[in-house]
C-alpha cells in the first residue's frame, strides 16, 4: 500500500508542472485579506488556517514566512511544496490549499450602478467594463465618466474613463484592467436647469456637446409668451461664484447651468 502511495505521489510531482501549463490564465490570484485553510498529506499537525497579510505573505509551520499575493492556488501549493522539500522536513509534500475567505482581491463598485457594491475580482485580467456589467451597469442617472481608483507598485493610483468616448472611438486602452482594493464610482449625470417661458421647466440631462438651442428644445422649447432675447445662462465659476451671462444659441452648455427664459414685453 504504501508503494502505491509512494508512486502516486511521485506521479503527482512529474503531472503538476504539466498541470500549471494548462491551467486557465482567468484562474483566482490569492491577495491581502483572503484566508486559506493548508493541508499537507499525511502530515495533519501542519494543517494551518492563515490569512494573507497585506505584503501577500502567510506564515506557515517550519517555513516561516511564504509569499503568496497573486499566486494562483495551485502556484501556492507547488511554492510550498517546494519550500518543505527544500527544507527537509517532507520530502515528497502534497499540499492542498482551499480558499476559506476571499476578501482581498475585491472591488468596490459604487455611485449611479444599478447594483453598487463589493464584489470579487475573479479573474486576474478582469477588466472595468467586465465589472461594471457585473455590478448591472451604469443606471440612468449615471455619468459616462467613470472614475477607478485604487494602488499600483505601492503609489496611488487614479484615471478617468469617459466609457461612451472607449466605445464609440474604439479606444479600448481605457477598459483598464482592475486590481485588488479598486474602487469604481460613477458620478451622477450632469444635468441643466430650465425655468421661466419654456414648455417643460426643470432639471434635464445633460448631452455630449448639448447647446444652449438644444437644451431649450429638451425643455420642449420657448412658450408663446417667451423670447429668445434676453435669455441669461447662470454659471458658477472656478471661484464657486454664480456668473449671469448671455450665451448664443449655438453656444455648448456646462453642468449645472441654470436657463432662464423670460417673457416678452410685446
Amino acid at each position: 500500500m504504501s508503494k502505491i502511495r509512494n508512486w502516486l505521489a511521485a506521479l503527482l510531482v512529474c503531472v503538476a508542472p504539466l498541470l500549471a501549463s494548462a491551467q486557465s490564465t482567468g484562474e483566482y490570484l490569492l491577495g491581502p485579506g483572503d484566508v486559506i485553510r493548508i493541508t499537507v498529506f499525511q502530515n495533519q499537525d501542519l494543517t494551518t488556517e492563515t490569512r494573507v497579510s497585506e505584503s501577500g505573505a502567510i506564515s506557515f509551520p517550519l517555513i516561516g514566512s511564504v509569499k503568496v499575493g497573486g499566486l494562483s492556488v495551485q502556484a501556492t501549493e507547488q511554492r510550498i511544496a517546494k519550500a518543505l522539500k527544500d527544507g527537509g522536513f517532507v520530502v515528497q509534500a502534497q499540499v492542498n490549499v482551499l480558499p476559506v475567505q476571499i476578501r482581498g482581491s475585491q472591488i468596490a463598485v459604487l455611485g449611479q450602478v444599478n447594483r453598487p457594491g463589493r464584489y470579487p475580482l475573479e479573474t486576474f485580467n478582469t477588466r472595468l467594463s467586465d465589472m461594471l456589467a457585473t455590478a448591472g451597469g451604469i443606471s440612468s442617472g449615471g455619468s459616462d465618466l467613470v472614475i477607478v481608483t485604487g494602488t499600483r507598485d505601492g503609489k496611488p493610483f487614479r484615471k478617468e474613463v469617459d466609457m461612451a468616448t472607449m466605445f464609440l472611438d474604439g479606444k479600448a486602452e481605457g477598459d483598464i484592467v482592475l486590481a485588488g482594493g479598486d474602487a469604481i464610482y460613477v458620478h451622477r449625470v450632469p444635468v441643466v436647469y430650465i425655468y421661466g417661458e419654456v414648455q417643460r421647466p426643470g432639471a434635464f440631462r445633460l448631452e455630449r456637446d448639448m447647446t444652449l438651442m438644444q437644451g431649450l428644445a429638451t425643455g420642449g422649447g420657448i412658450t408663446l409668451r417667451g423670447t429668445q432675447r434676453g435669455i441669461v445662462v447662470n454659471r458658477r465659476g472656478s471661484d464657486g461664484k454664480i456668473v449671469s451671462s448671455k450665451l448664443g444659441m449655438t453656444d455648448k452648455l456646462q453642468p449645472d447651468d441654470v436657463i432662464y427664459v423670460p417673457e416678452s414685453l410685446f
